[in-house]
């Protein structure tokens, strides 16, 4: 691993944009890498909980969202390195535990992340209709159009995992792995089995994540603190994720809804965060006319009531008027926006998926060295 201590420090240090303002007017956040983790991780999400409306849950913000969980996945990378040698492993099974349990809970995160990559594929295939749609409304071609909408309609609709895709067979993968180097992963995806449930999926990932006890702390020289941290980020962000992106059984309102202890530094930020989305949740289930199949993305919600009102609006008006115009120029830009995010987006995740893959080998050959030591 090509860190130094010095890095690590610089690392936890506040970005000049994400700037972290002490609770102790004494405490200097560089004084205690494990505070100031924690006060970076509540300026990275106090930033993502202060979007506005108009972005709050689109491409954009989830693009922040996965820049922000890389920064502190290396942060918490960092930080293992600097102070596991410190911590008198051999001597500290609880410590040992709580790393296994997150890098346990990382391998789940995994089937997590192909579940979300065939989503964007989907999305992929609504916008690829919408290059019908928009054309053929212009061009005064209303029997294409009213077909392309019609099939567009079905798609946003569509709960069966063995219809989600054409040719899906082709989507039976992952971020390619190979199970026969060291440190490779199997893992599944939606695309392999029709039972597999993301909201089960976040339950076993929040499974046993619980705030440490003062004992807990003292006895793994304060790191059960950040393990913690981290594992709770992880979750939010699958979770966050999965509530934005079309997933196979996604849901939310049975999914792991954390509780965050008040003294966390970053415990309003997570909160906040998730009461926005569980409200987005709330406002579409008010809309008995929403597709329980598509996700919470801001760019799906437009071509979701764009598709709907248009339709309407074709069989009202015969395709004149200034709505029709409106409704067309909205899933326009809509469309023009997803061919220019949803490839950066993907890759995102992609990488996302092997920095996962990376950290997670590399935290087991930190312990395994300092179990030794």
């Amino acid at each position: 691993m090509a860190h130094t201590i010095g890095r690590s420090l610089r690392s936890l240090r506040p970005r000049c944009d994400q700037q972290v303002h002490s609770m102790d007017g004494n405490d200097s956040p560089d004084s205690d890498p494990i505070l100031s983790f924690d006060r970076h991780v509540s300026s990275l999400l106090l930033s993502l909980a202060d979007a506005d409306a108009g972005s709050f849950l689109s491409v954009p913000w989830i693009s922040k969202l996965l820049r922000s969980f890389l920064l502190l996945l290396d942060d918490f990378n960092d930080l293992l390195l600097l102070l596991l040698p410190r911590a008198n492993l051999p001597n500290c099974p609880l410590l040992k535990r709580l790393l296994s349990d997150f890098f346990d809970r990382s391998v789940k995160a995994l089937d997590l992340l192909n579940a979300v990559r065939d989503g964007l594929d989907r999305v992929r295939l609504w916008s690829g209709h919408l290059d019908i749609v928009v054309p053929a409304v212009a061009d005064r071609k209303l029997r294409r159009a009213r077909k392309s909408l019609g099939d567009l309609s079905l798609l946003l609709g569509e709960t069966d995992p063995a219809l989600l895709l054409p040719n899906h067979h082709h989507h039976n993968r992952s971020f390619g792995r190979d199970p026969n180097r060291r440190g490779g992963l199997r893992t599944l995806s939606w695309s392999v089995s029709r039972s597999w449930s993301a909201a089960r999926q976040l339950q076993a990932m929040g499974s046993g994540l619980s705030p440490p006890r003062p004992a807990d702390v003292s006895g793994t020289a304060g790191l059960a603190v950040p393990v913690f941290t981290m594992g709770s980020v992880l979750l939010f962000v699958s979770w966050a994720l999965v509530a934005a992106i079309p997933c196979q059984d996604r849901g939310l309102q049975h999914a792991h809804h954390l509780p965050v202890p008040r003294s966390f530094p970053w415990a309003a930020a997570m909160a906040s965060l998730q009461e926005k989305v569980l409200e987005e949740q709330k406002r579409r289930e008010r809309d008995r006319r929403s597709h329980s199949a598509s996700g919470l993305m801001r760019e799906v919600c437009v071509i979701e009531k764009g598709t709907r009102r248009l339709i309407e609006l074709l069989d009202g008006t015969g395709g004149e008027g200034e709505e029709v115009k409106e409704r067309v120029r909205e899933l326009d830009e809509v469309r023009e926006g997803l061919k220019e995010g949803l490839e950066g987006l993907e890759r995102q995740v992609r990488e996302v998926f092997h920095r996962i893959v990376r950290s997670r080998t590399e935290g087991l050959d930190c312990l395994s060295r300092s179990s030794r030591q």
